[in-house]
């Protein structure tokens, strides 16, 4: 358990994150390559936090966080390639809508929520729910800027964020004050789909 960990611990602690949800290893790559053959080279290794990857109560991957400055800050690893790059998939609840946003550590302080572990992360899973995109507010960004646009295209309700919050991601959100229902709340009264939101990420991208 991270939380078993001091340097771990500090480092999720530090940002608000329950430390008791993840995973740590000092040597990722030989931890990797203990539940599959993964990295022929294990010169460099290094520890990071595991975030586990879970469906249907079984353990179908992993991400690995580094804990400083890194080129490649998460390294996913699929114990199961057919299975869905998504986390938090065993925490929803059917009924309700789900939110999608950009990082699993995001994923922590939003209920019913998930997380798509690299752009191939697959949501055909949830096809069955009311799905709400919640990507990182950061327009001068093209990459995310074009997810944005794309759930416009395909009339999906997505989060545009409004002018005057100046966090990036939920996770900065919480560490400069804001309570997780706020959090919510801000989400629920700035998503937007059809004609409204090509009015809002035109107002977005100016900021």
């Amino acid at each position: 358990k991270a939380s078993e960990n001091p340097q771990a611990k500090q480092y999720l602690e530090n940002r608000k994150l329950d430390s008791t949800k993840f995973y740590y290893t000092d040597k990722f790559k030989a931890w990797s390559n203990s539940h599959k053959y993964t990295f022929d080279d294990l010169t460099y290794d290094e520890p990071r936090i595991i975030i586990p990857l879970i469906y249907q109560n079984t353990l179908i991957g992993f991400q690995g966080r580094s804990l400083g400055p890194n080129k490649v800050k998460y390294i996913t690893v699929m114990l199961n390639e057919e299975a869905p790059k998504v986390y938090g998939m065993d925490q929803i609840e059917k009924g309700r809508s789900v939110y999608v946003v950009e990082g699993p550590f995001d994923s922590t302080f939003v209920k019913n929520s998930v997380a798509l572990c690299g752009s191939d992360g697959d949501l055909e899973y949830l096809k069955a729910y009311d799905l709400i995109y919640a990507y990182d507010n950061e327009p001068r960004n093209k990459e995310i800027v074009g997810r944005v646009e794309r759930c416009i295209r395909d009339d999906k309700p997505v989060v545009i964020w409004p002018n005057n919050i100046g966090e990036k991601d939920i996770n900065d959100m919480i560490l400069s004050g804001f309570s997780q229902d706020h959090v919510v709340d801000i989400i629920n009264s700035n998503t937007y789909s059809g004609l409204k939101a090509k009015l809002k990420i035109n107002k977005w991208r100016r900021c």
